[in-house]
């Protein structure tokens, strides 16, 4: 199996693990960068319309090439999630969506017989390839894993939150959703060394975040949000040095698990 790239059944394309969020600050040339590189997976949270037209430029040029993905930040309504999905297509110029997804699941969209049956009719009528969910409340992304329509899980999953190796990557072997990492920096807690991890011990690096995520075989994509094409070049090359060795992966869990405990209680972002 390859380290680099994932087959996702889902949609019927192979992509590079390492999907772009679009929502960070990268510039044009970096996106354009980025496609150049190989990055497939594209994370478009229905906002920019410097993205919106740039897009939809590469869509018209080769269709096929990339998964997007996006969805609807506020549904407790049928209604809602098949008109943001339409506006999504027709702001695109493009005849489908790769992925579409209730965000943030329990707190700004609801799971009622009316949203998801909205999604499963999107599938099927060939407007939407893989329906899915963002959601934070991991027992309850376990149950949808093993009893629900979607295609996409996209999680919260890093070294100072391991949490769905418990909670829900046990579950996908029931009907093998796709998954979705996200936060794979925790709000870049993961970036700064913490009280009590003292020099010259490691700090992680972004890329060492991203390698992390996709050493778990449960993870098909890590989404990414450089602000700068450095940020993104360093991010790639990471990726390119394969999973984690035993050792490796000791130690970023030792280091997660004492950024978790020092940051404990404290405000998260919003967003990715």
């Amino acid at each position: 199996m390859s380290f680099t790239h994932r087959e996702l059944r889902a949609v019927g394309k192979r992509v590079h693990r390492l999907g772009l969020a679009l929502s960070f600050g990268l510039d044009e040339d970096g996106v354009r960068a980025a496609l150049d590189a190989g990055m497939g997976y594209l994370y478009w949270p229905l906002r920019g319309q410097r993205m919106v037209r740039l897009l939809g430029e590469e869509l018209r040029r080769d269709r096929d090439r990339f998964v997007v993905a996006t969805g609807t930040s506020i549904a407790f309504l049928g209604g809602s999630v098949r008109r943001t999905a339409e506006r999504a297509l027709r702001a695109l110029g493009t005849d489908y969506l790769d992925v579409f997804q209730l965000h943030w699941l329990g707190v700004t969209a609801a799971w009622t017989d009316a949203t998801a049956g909205e999604l499963v009719k999107l599938r099927e009528s060939g407007k939407v390839r893989a329906i899915g969910v963002s959601i934070h409340d991991r027992a309850r992304a376990g149950r949808l894993a093993t009893d629900s329509p979607l295609d996409v899980l996209m999680i919260r999953y890093n070294a100072a939150h391991p949490g769905a190796e418990r909670d829900i990557f046990p579950h996908l072997a029931a009907r093998h959703p796709h998954v979705v990492a996200y936060t794979a920096t925790a709000w870049r807690r993961l970036l700064r060394r913490p009280p009590g991890w003292e020099a010259p011990r490691p700090v992680m690096t972004a890329g060492d975040c991203y390698r992390f995520c996709l050493s778990s075989p449960h993870v098909d994509v890590a989404l990414t949000g450089p602000a700068t094409r450095a940020q993104l070049e360093e991010n790639l090359a990471a990726i390119e040095r394969g999973p984690l060795t035993a050792e490796e992966d000791a130690w970023m869990r030792e280091f997660g698990t004492v950024v978790h405990d020092r940051t404990r209680g404290q405000r998260l972002p919003a967003g990715l």
